[in-house]
């Protein structure tokens, strides 16, 4: 997966706004207690972040 396809489901889950928010201020245990954004910027897999997203909220199936 690549970086603008993640942005883009963050976007169609979550909506735009709330999407970057997110991504910087919910910090999730699946990526070892950090947030989305520092895991990207750590360089983790994309795909990886975003199955951690999923299993952190409710995202539709059509987007999983």
């Amino acid at each position: 997966m690549r970086i603008t396809e993640f942005w883009k489901r963050m976007e169609n889950s979550f909506g735009a706004g709330y999407a970057r928010s997110f991504a910087a201020d919910q910090v999730l245990s699946t990526l070892g207690g950090r947030t989305v954004e520092r895991a990207l910027a750590d360089g983790d897999d994309v795909k990886s972040v975003w199955r951690a997203v999923c299993q952190a909220r409710p995202v539709p199936a059509s987007e999983r």
